[in-house]
């Protein structure tokens, strides 16, 4: 009972509802009120500073098994990430390395019956592994939102930016009945036309939503820093240009306002300016709203930016992780050390770039071992015949290496 109760039951007093006694009621004395009051806020604040502080989601020992024709392949393995709150989180490697898988993998967005996860994901005090498919679409936009690597193909190009935006909001009011019957049916003279129920129906709904959410789709654009948003939200998306499109996926991920944004690639395909003022949007979201952000990248140029934490993924697993500034400036997996080197410098240099040798394995074709040893300079005996552990080898500097410890 806190003090805000103790004022209306004293207050109701003089006029009491039938049954009601000031013994049912549970008043406390009238010396200790003051120092039970504090004792209560003193226990309220130390339980909200171990929420504030708590991590947003903690992923421990994560697989994710895909089904192919070969058996279930592993594509993520052993993975433990912890997101804090409103920082950035960077997840960098090569293409094929299991990122976007693991990204996908937090809100359980990959197809169900072709995957197999096992490990945790807690999520605010929830296992997600652990619930039905159906019970973790409540965390879906509303505590893990999502912005999808391709902007041009998120967006559906028959429908205006606007209508779209106003649907996502919809689902955040009426996330179980978005799409219920107590919206009108077509006319009869809409059957005639031989177009079918469904899509006129479709059609209709989506328009109502956008003339109820009108105000605050604009609002959202212009959050994103979209000028003239009323005359974008009645656009097409073939209408803008990629940074434009991209700008309007991250409006509508943050429409219910989540506790973590995952951001796959959120920079891929636009030039080096839309680039930066892109990051420099999620940077200020970031802080406005104060969320975590999974940033996905294999540019150690974009996170170099924005992040606060970076994880280093090959072949499904975390090989290094540390705080950016300590990363950058001591490397210590060779796999991390060739991504550094195969960095511009961003000035006049007579030396050539650096590449790392061959590629990275195929899904189910790992090498034994240390899955980078192939492609390592510095292997020796040891890496291809046992898997190095992720150790802390400094205070939040992780390294998978027998470089640098068994």
């Amino acid at each position: 009972m806190n003090v805000n109760k103790v004022i209306v039951y004293t207050d109701s007093l003089a006029s009491k509802p039938r049954g009601l006694t000031i013994q049912g009621i549970g008043l406390p004395k009238e010396k200790n009120t003051d120092r039970t009051s504090h004792n209560r806020a003193k226990s309220c604040l130390q339980k909200a500073s171990a929420i504030t502080t708590s991590p947003v989601v903690a992923v421990s020992d994560l697989d994710v098994s895909y089904r192919t024709f070969r058996g279930y392949l592993k594509a993520v393995e052993n993975v433990s990430l912890t997101l804090e709150t409103a920082k950035i989180h960077a997840l960098v490697g090569e293409s094929g390395c299991g990122k976007s898988t693991l990204g996908l993998s937090l809100s359980r967005l990959l197809p169900e019956k072709r995957v197999i996860y096992s490990g945790k994901i807690m999520c605010k005090g929830t296992d997600l592994l652990a619930l039905h498919e159906k019970d973790v679409e409540r965390f879906r936009g509303t505590e893990i939102a999502t912005v999808f690597q391709e902007p041009m193909t998120s967006l559906n190009p028959v429908y205006k930016i606007g209508e779209q935006m106003a649907e996502a909001l919809g689902v955040k009011r009426h996330r179980d009945a978005i799409y219920n019957r107590s919206l009108p049916k077509p006319q009869m003279s809409a059957r005639l036309l031989g177009a079918s129920d469904d899509s006129i129906i479709t059609r209709f709904r989506r328009r109502k939503l956008y003339q109820q959410f009108a105000g605050q789709v604009n609002e959202l654009l212009n959050k994103v820093k979209i000028p003239n948003p009323e005359r974008v939200a009645n656009m097409y998306p073939h209408e803008l240009s990629g940074g434009m499109k991209q700008r309007v996926m991250i409006a509508m991920a943050i429409a219910e306002k989540p506790s973590l944004l995952v951001a796959d690639e959120p920079t891929t395909a636009l030039d080096v300016t839309t680039q930066t003022r892109i990051l420099e949007l999620i940077n200020s979201l970031t802080q406005e709203y104060g969320m975590s952000v999974l940033l996905i990248a294999h540019d150690l140029g974009v996170v170099a930016a924005v992040a606060d934490y970076i994880s280093v993924m090959y072949a499904g697993k975390i090989v290094e992780e540390a705080p950016k500034k300590e990363l950058f400036e001591n490397p210590l997996h060779p796999y991390t050390i060739g991504l550094m080197g195969a960095f511009p410098k961003g000035r006049k240099d007579e030396s050539t770039l650096k590449t790392i040798p061959g590629v990275v394995p195929q899904l189910g074709r790992y090498p034994s071992g240390c899955r980078f040893h192939p492609r390592c300079e510095k292997a020796f005996d040891k890496c291809p015949t046992s898997i190095p552990r992720l150790i802390e080898v400094k205070a939040n500097h992780r390294v998978a290496c027998y470089l640098h410890g068994d």
